[in-house]
């Protein structure tokens, strides 16, 4: 009787966590599509952040790809360059690149934004779209006091103060959020790595 009723209980189990995992691979189907959508269109956002004056944006380097991936590397640089697109005006002329970055150093975890640089190098500025930092502290890094600190800057990499900025190469950094601060340059840094690496045809 005990072992007919072991047996009907494993049968039992195996049937809900069978159907458990056919409802959650139906809900992701569901989902997965919409989800796509929201995140292209938050990137395209964050794109017309980053270069306003553009009319659109053409991609010239997708995700994984392998000659920046080693150019990023033999540069020192740790970071993600999941895209680059041409940021364009209506006549078609490239007015500069909109850079979508993954730094993984943020204290809290990765960190994914996009960066705008001129044809010149300079920065139009940053938009972060996913961040999980600390409250009150690294997620600062989202308030415009942060992020316009790179608005309008020309340098050829940027490093964090705690003095106070002095000169165009140097940024604030987040009071008690130093490890965020960081990771947010190093990822500017690795951008402006793949804006050369685009200008020199690499």
């Amino acid at each position: 009787m005990k072992k007919d009723s072991i047996v009907r209980d494993t049968l039992i189990l195996t049937v809900i966590t069978l159907i458990a995992g056919l409802l959650l691979g139906l809900v992701y189907q569901i989902t997965k599509e919409p989800i796509a959508q929201q995140e292209e269109s938050a990137k395209t956002e964050a794109y017309k952040a980053v270069f306003a004056e553009a009319d659109s944006f053409e991609p010239i380097v997708e995700a994984e790809d392998a000659d920046l991936s080693a150019y990023l590397e033999q540069n020192g640089f740790s970071q993600s360059i999941n895209e680059i697109m041409e940021a364009k005006d209506a006549s078609g002329e490239v007015l500069g690149y909109a850079i979508n970055i993954t730094t993984p150093e943020g204290y809290g975890g990765d960190i994914t934004f996009s960066l705008g640089v001129k044809n010149d190098g300079t920065l139009n500025g940053i938009e972060i779209l996913s961040i999980s930092e600390t409250a009150g502290l690294g997620m600062n890094a989202t308030k415009d006091d942060f992020k316009n600190q790179f608005k309008d800057k020309k340098a050829e990499e940027f490093k964090v103060t705690k003095t106070g900025a002095q000169s165009e190469d140097e940024i604030d950094a987040l009071s008690g959020a130093t490890i965020t601060s960081r990771a947010m340059v190093g990822g500017v840094n690795a951008g402006l790595c793949a804006f050369r690496y685009v200008e020199e045809g690499e």
